[in-house]
């Protein structure tokens, strides 16, 4: 594989097959789609176009995205998209930039029981903010929250957290006016810490009694409630990570950040440094060293490497960005609006869409936004090309007799 095509679509169609009948019967459905749709991107097997310059006549061939929001080659677009329609959202206020971990022991639990965990890690850490700003001690105020669930660490390995961004202050009660948050403070790490830790071990409770929760190997005693709360209680003494960074220069600072956060996933393309019939290197960062020494490289089996990145697959429906408090869905426009017209901020013209958020594989476009990379001139589709169609494996008895 040359290195300046590295990627893990060709990683996958190496490997994967081989892979696929070593793992039999360890794989999700879900993440055999996933490994599908990475392989068959932008190839001819999910169709495409032919598009022509009216000016030069030079042709290019595009293929359709698989638009899996686990590809690495699909994301950037998405992410470009997203950003264009909350460039709109942004305030002219600072914004405050929180991380929300969960202990190993619990991410272990959260490994086996993703829907369940990763759903009241969001709720939880984004329910924490929302009490201890509505206390008028704090600040007071009705705050605004966008979440980003990232579930690896640099190394792939298994590390579920949440990123949120948050303004630097929020509504009051009866909405009438904004309250301001400090100008390099916005909530007390600690009160954060010690509400999210209770909250967190509430939920495993409530969620162990109604019977929520699966355990496997290791774990497969905790399935009895009194070695459940057991493992709890440690968990109960010790100092929960909840990080807070330096405010944000601006509102296109905050673009700047989401932009790498929001549509990531577990390991970009570009990381990829060597990939042989053997292994996988890719570049990592260890955050726990500062300095020259942070940025290093990892080698990992192919096997091991597939594994690492199939584990971060999100199940069915699973929301990786939500919003809450004024930034819900309910109410968000309404909301955005007022709080403008408190702070005096002009509202941006919404009319304006960055030709950035087209996406060239779209074959039912009758006119690519791109230039012609000879000319410049404008470029038409004119000829489609038809995905290829997989056979599919005949009907069982009993439902070819239906």
């Amino acid at each position: 594989m040359p290195q300046s095509r590295l990627e893990v679509a060709g990683i996958f169609h190496a490997h994967g097959p081989a892979w696929r009948v070593a793992n039999a019967g360890h794989v999700s459905l879900d993440q055999l789609k996933v490994m599908s749709a990475i392989e068959r991107c932008r190839t001819a097997a999910l169709g495409g176009h032919i598009a022509r310059c009216e000016d030069c006549g030079h042709e290019h061939i595009a293929y359709n995205s698989c638009r899996n929001r686990h590809c690495p080659k699909c994301q950037a677009g998405a992410a470009k998209a997203w950003l264009a329609a909350r460039e709109a959202e942004l305030l002219p206020v600072r914004y405050f930039h929180l991380v929300f971990t969960l202990p190993k022991p619990i991410g272990d639990i959260a490994h086996q029981n993703k829907r369940e965990l990763y759903n009241l890690l969001m709720r939880v850490s984004a329910d924490t903010v929302i009490r201890i700003a509505a206390d008028p001690k704090p600040l007071g105020a009705r705050v605004g929250v966008t979440s980003v669930l990232h579930t690896w660490g640099s190394a792939m390995t298994h590390h579920s957290h949440v990123h949120m961004i948050v303004p630097g202050g929020g509504l009051s009660a009866d909405s009438t006016k904004w309250i301001a948050c400090r100008r390099n403070f916005f909530l007390s790490v600690r009160v954060l810490s010690r509400l999210y830790r209770r909250l967190i071990l509430d939920g495993l409770a409530r969620l162990h009694k109604a019977g929520k929760l699966h355990f496997f190997g290791d774990h497969a005693e905790l399935v009895d409630r009194a070695d459940f709360d057991t493992f709890l209680q440690p968990l109960r003494k010790i100092d929960w990570v909840v990080y807070a960074k330096e405010p944000f220069a601006g509102p296109r600072a905050v673009l700047a950040y989401l932009s790498r956060y929001t549509h990531r996933v577990a390991i970009s393309n570009s990381r990829l440094i060597r990939v042989d019939d053997q292994s996988v290197t890719f570049r990592v960062k260890d955050y726990r060293v500062n300095g020259p020494g942070r940025h290093t490289t990892m080698t990992l089996k192919t096997d091991e490497f597939i594994r690492r990145f199939l584990i971060h697959v999100l199940p069915k429906g699973q929301h990786r960005i939500r919003h809450y408090g004024f930034f819900g869905n309910g109410n968000r426009a309404a909301n955005i609006a007022r709080i403008r017209e408190l702070l005096g901020a002009e509202t941006p013209d919404q009319r304006h869409v960055c030709d950035d958020t087209i996406d060239e594989t779209d074959a039912h476009r009758g006119v690519l936004a791109l230039p012609c990379p000879c000319c410049g001139g404008q470029r038409i589709i004119v000829e489609t090309i038809a995905p290829q169609r997989h056979p599919r494996a005949p009907p069982g008895t009993a439902r070819a007799a239906a």
